[in-house]
């Protein structure tokens, strides 16, 4: 695997070793863990070069706090990717992707940005934008992998796609989970044993509402899950049903549209987001 810190250098190894080879990318934060794993090995099978990049992304958090404890692994990430076959990996500085004082830019995702994260955290669709968009005028991959752990940023960043007419293709790949059902998360280092339990009620709350979705009324379902998780010490941001296509909170069912149920959860102070296709 080779590794470069800086946009140029990769761009210029691109222009000599990437051509007429399909190209697919891999956007983290770094902590990586199976769910990312799984994206490389998905590029890997389609692509004759796979690139991962590691950068956290300031523009995209709500306070400076969040930002600083985020997980730091990249030793051990490095070891992770090169055991998975990754044939590059991008890890640049801040200023290699970022002017000083550069902000994120706005877009106008609509539906997609006005509901769920887009409310309780207002600027980080934007900041996710910016530096997808960035990233991928670096690489200009054929395929880019996300998990749909993400539901939300990866309908974001396909619509992202369409505004700036980037060839790139999305592809949404489904949630890697714990054992006992919590999706993996790259926040999840920051949980205890015990807290990892605790937190494996959001994905039980999920399923009951999936098993039970066209017999009950929506807004019972929703009541009895913020029940079960608030007497598990849960606290709730939000815990809705959308319709995929659009985002839009839903609160009846048409047999010809495809729901999901989204939830953002804090245990033991630790925000968690996950989702199920209903």
């Amino acid at each position: 695997m080779i590794i470069f810190d800086n946009q140029n250098d990769l761009k210029l190894h691109l222009e000599i070793n990437g051509v007429n080879k399909k190209i697919g990318f891999v956007p983290t934060m770094g902590a990586l863990h199976e769910g990312h794993i799984s994206l490389i090995i998905e590029s890997t099978k389609k692509c004759e070069l796979t690139i991962c990049s590691i950068f956290i992304n300031p523009t995209q958090f709500d306070s400076k706090e969040d930002l600083e404890k985020y997980p730091k692994t990249i030793e051990q990430d490095i070891l992770l990717l090169k055991k998975n076959n990754c044939d590059i990996l991008y890890s640049p500085n801040k200023s290699d992707l970022y002017k000083s004082g550069e902000k994120a830019k706005k877009y106008n995702f609509k539906s997609l940005e006005s509901v769920l994260e887009g409310i309780y955290r207002p600027n980080h669709f934007n900041g996710v934008a910016t530096i997808v968009d960035k990233l991928l005028n670096i690489v200009k991959a054929d395929y880019a992998y996300f998990g749909l752990k993400d539901l939300q940023q990866t309908m974001i960043i396909k619509e992202l796609v369409k505004l700036n007419k980037i060839k790139t293709r999305i592809i949404g790949l489904p949630t890697i989970r714990e054992i006992n059902g919590l999706a993996k998360s790259s926040r999840n280092k920051l949980l205890s044993v015990e807290n990892k339990e605790n937190a494996s009620h959001i994905y039980k709350q999920l399923l009951i509402i999936k098993e039970n979705f066209k017999q009950n009324s929506i807004d019972a379902l929703l009541k009895n899950a913020k029940e079960k998780l608030i007497n598990n010490n849960i606290t709730i941001d939000y815990i809705e049903i959308i319709e995929t296509n659009t985002f839009k909170i839903s609160r009846n069912i048409n047999s010809k549209k495809e729901y999901a149920i989204c939830i953002a959860a804090y245990v033991n102070g630790v925000r968690l987001i996950d989702n199920l296709i209903l």
